[in-house]
């Protein structure tokens, strides 16, 4: 069992430490709940420290009189609300041996987590929620704090509630359970590539996540139709030879990948159809899947960019996305063999 703590606001204590290891915001619905079992899983895995976080923000309404001034709620009804919330939600994680803490923070959902992905190794939120907190992050500013953040962060989706443990009345959970039926959840890790650098990234944490779970890691590279987004593809060039070509550099890239994990199991994929699409496909029926936050347009490119509302707001699993970084282990990928994308 680990050790509780709760403090509150880091405004009103004029600046307590930020935190480390796993951020998960909460607000008290059943997508953060999701959110909050994944996260104190993730930490049991880790063993690190987890920090469970709520923000509000106390609205303000402008006034019918004629003085033209305005209204607003009383801070301390709306901030007892959030604590109760961080009570509920360290109940939840007693049972896990971790270290928790948790703040009540008081500004925009986003920029909390923002602020606190400085510092953090891993945000957890999840899909929607109540507005107070999550409700917006996936909303209308859907693709703030996955591009932005400094940390990798993982979306939970409310449908996961079944695998997490967790029981829901949502109705649209219900009705996309009853279209596509009770499926078991496979023990691998996926991995979306595209030839680009933070594609490599991304490999790089998959692999690392894949080593904490026990399981395989897959790397999946969809090809959808020829475009221009496609920028290692020659035109004219036939699809079968393509398709050839990217099998000898998923070959070596996996080659390099288990120079640095040897111990891992790795398989490859090539998929002939929408990158987005495929993904949200896997994401049914695998513990994780990781995407880079950028990429050449053919995968993860699109995610945070015009098709924001892609596999984020369509994945039926939990989601990475990992930031683009500076990693030395890059160096020497181009010892292994031809890359997707090189020159």
């Amino acid at each position: 069992m680990g050790r509780d703590q709760v403090h509150p606001s880091r405004d009103d204590d004029g600046g307590s430490a930020a935190p480390e290891g796993i951020v998960v915001g909460v607000d008290g619905s059943d997508h953060s709940q999701c959110a909050l079992v994944w996260a104190a899983r993730e930490a049991e895995r880790r063993r690190r420290p987890l920090h469970i976080v709520t923000a509000y923000s106390v609205p303000i309404f402008a006034a019918s009189g004629l003085d033209g001034g305005y209204a607003t709620v009383d801070d301390s009804v709306i901030r007892e609300g959030a604590e109760a919330i961080l009570k509920q939600a360290l109940d939840k994680v007693a049972p896990y041996d971790i270290d928790v803490d948790a703040s009540v923070e008081n500004g925009d959902a986003s920029g909390v987590l923002l602020e606190m992905s400085e510092s953090a190794e891993l945000l957890v939120f999840g899909t929607r929620g109540r507005g107070g907190f999550v409700g917006r992050l996936l909303g209308s500013v859907s693709s703030a704090l996955p591009a932005h953040a400094k940390c990798p962060t993982v979306t939970v989706p409310l449908i996961c509630a079944d695998r997490l443990g967790e029981t829901t009345d949502d109705k649209h959970v219900k009705a996309e359970r009853a279209k596509s039926g009770s499926q078991p959840v496979e023990h691998v890790v996926v991995v979306g590539v595209d030839g680009s650098e933070q594609a490599r990234v991304a490999v790089l944490e998959a692999a690392d996540q894949a080593e904490r779970l026990g399981a395989p890691l897959r790397v999946v590279c969809a090809v959808p139709q020829y475009s221009g987004s496609l920028a290692w593809v020659p035109a004219p060039m036939d699809r079968e030879a393509l398709f050839a070509d990217i099998r000898v550099q998923l070959e070596a890239g996996v080659a390099w990948l288990k120079s640095h994990y040897p111990k891992l199991t790795v398989e490859t994929q090539l998929v002939d159809g929408s990158p987005v699409e495929v993904l949200v496909e896997a994401s049914r029926h695998v513990e994780l899947v990781v995407v880079g936050t950028r990429g050449r347009g053919g995968f993860t490119g699109m995610l945070l960019g015009s098709t924001s509302d892609g596999i984020l707001h369509h994945a039926k699993g939990p989601v990475l996305v990992v930031p683009d970084r500076d990693d030395p282990r890059l160096a020497d990928r181009a010892s292994f063999g031809p890359m997707l994308g090189a020159a």
